[in-house]
């Protein structure tokens, strides 16, 4: 397993080991000791939370303004472009935000530390997402950011598409007030 810091040090691009030949493809998709060896980070997850989506679907930005939850997040079927913005006001990358593609082809994760905003964009004709979490869903404290934040700028890749999202995210507030 390898874990690469991206713009936002706490964030990690996973790329496990996968052994592939004719017959197709094996690998762990999580492995305690190893993601600790390769992060440094001893987790313990809690919940494993699993969505199919069709094309141009876009979720989030979540996240939970008290028991926050840590991520590894993985596609495994079809392609997303996953984000995350940096929600803690101590943090030198605040209001900043990385974006990774993950999809089944990759088999990359991408740990999303506690107390950052999360989403994704559907490219493939579906997707499914799974993820494992450090906290259980808490949905009185979810909040939700506006994904099209003129003040985040975050390059969602529309090809000058409408993306499809959820009531509740359509209502998500300006990053200036989390």
């Amino acid at each position: 397993m390898k874990a690469t810091p991206t713009a936002i040090a706490d964030v990690l691009l996973i790329e496990p080991r996968v052994f592939g030949d004719a017959r197709g493809f094996f690998y762990e998709s999580f492995n305690a000791r190893d993601f600790a060896a390769a992060t440094g980070l001893d987790v313990n997850f809690v919940q494993d939370n699993h969505s199919k989506s069709a094309r141009g679907v876009l979720r989030g930005l979540h996240y939970q303004a008290q028991k926050p939850q840590g991520k590894l997040v993985r596609v495994v079927s079809g392609e997303v472009f996953d984000v995350v913005v940096d929600i803690r006001p101590q943090s030198p990358t605040y209001g900043k935000w990385v974006g990774e593609h993950l999809s089944a082809g990759n088999q990359r994760q991408l740990w999303i530390p506690p107390g950052l905003a999360h989403g994704f964009l559907v490219l493939s004709e579906s997707a499914e997402f799974l993820y494992k979490t450090t906290d259980y869903y808490a949905p009185e404290f979810e909040r939700c950011l506006a994904w099209d934040d003129p003040h985040l700028k975050i390059t969602w890749p529309l090809d000058g598409l409408l993306p499809v999202v959820s009531a509740k995210d359509a209502l998500g507030h300006p990053f200036a007030q989390p």
